[in-house]
């Protein structure tokens, strides 16, 4: 490169650098926020004081409150590299193991999610606000799994995928109710959602799997009723 070149892509450079340091400031101090205040509609002003940034930068660098909280979620984007890491054989161990890396993520901060779901629940959210915080592959991604499991031989093929996968998605957002309004602590989550998965799932199971998912079944009822005894 020549020395030109070279000073001419330095400044750029350097300004993309600190372009990407403010916009790291600004999703760390939403979190916080969010963290703080239980509340995903952020003060821009009070977010711009706590990144240390001029109170236009945030519009500057994301265009809308929307897209700050939608930065949020993007550690999700590691959930494929953690999925594939899992090694998880068939459709319903497969499940199981994307259940767990997205409860995870809850687990390690439960205060953001919490505000994430009161969201999501609130009967008077846009449709729009729920399908950005749920994108639309998430349930081709679920399909795929309950497609896997037909074929692998462990679900009846007569049993209609997109009723199961309905029933899935009301037993997950019936516990996360359950928990945004206080009635279970986050560890009970993925029991609750666990044992409700595998009562679907023998439903519709074959001979093939039936005893497995009897005995998931009864090691998610052991996990909560040991938590019912701690409790």
């Amino acid at each position: 490169m020549s020395n030109i070149a070279k000073s001419a892509a330095e400044p750029t450079s350097k300004r993309e650098a600190g372009k990407a340091d403010r916009r790291k400031r600004i999703v760390e101090a939403a979190r916080e926020l969010i963290k703080e205040t239980g509340d995903l509609g952020l003060s821009m002003r009070a977010l711009a004081e706590k990144a240390q940034v001029s109170i236009a930068t945030p519009y500057n660098l994301f265009g809308s409150k929307r897209e700050i909280v939608l930065a949020l979620t993007e550690d999700v984007k590691s959930f494929q590299k953690q999925f594939d890491a899992h090694n998880a054989r068939g459709g319903i161990d497969k499940t199981f193991s994307a259940l767990s890396i997205i409860l995870k993520y809850i687990r390690d901060e439960p205060d953001l999610y919490r505000a994430i779901w009161t969201a999501i629940l609130d009967a008077k959210a846009s449709e729009q606000l729920r399908a950005e915080l749920i994108p639309p592959q998430a349930n081709q991604f679920w399909n795929g799994l309950l497609q896997e499991a037909v074929d692998d031989g462990d679900l009846e093929p007569s049993i209609d995928l997109h009723a199961l996968q309905n029933t899935m998605g009301s037993v997950f957002a019936g516990t996360m109710l359950k928990w945004v309004m206080g009635n279970c602590g986050v560890e009970e989550i993925e029991p609750a959602i666990g044992f409700g998965y595998t009562a679907a799932f023998s439903a519709a199971a074959t001979g093939k799997s039936a005893e497995k998912l009897r005995q998931k079944m009864l090691e998610f009822q052991k996990e909560l009723n040991s938590i019912g005894r701690a409790g």
